[in-house]
């Protein structure tokens, strides 16, 4: 049986953040071109969205988005990209 943590963000710093998943969506309107609906989660919270372009290419920057995601939780900053 698991133990209830003492404080609630206890638990929440020990889950990092994931891509859950990724699949193809329809254009959101006005829209065209290639677009992918995703999940990410963190324990019990998530965040969903959609993206323009190829399923690689969306898997690409999700990744980088959840490991920028999970360096700010750790107290860790990266240098602003100059794009």
């Amino acid at each position: 049986m698991k133990t209830q943590p003492r404080f609630p963000t206890e638990t929440v710093l020990e889950w990092p953040f994931k891509v859950d998943s990724v699949s193809r969506a329809a254009a959101p309107s006005g829209e065209v071109g290639l677009w992918h609906s995703y999940i990410i989660s963190q324990g019990t919270n998530t965040i969903a969205g959609v993206r323009a372009g190829t399923h690689s290419e969306v898997t690409m920057l999700l990744e980088e988005m959840v490991d920028r995601l999970n360096d700010r939780r750790a107290g860790r900053t990266r240098p602003r990209s100059k794009a």
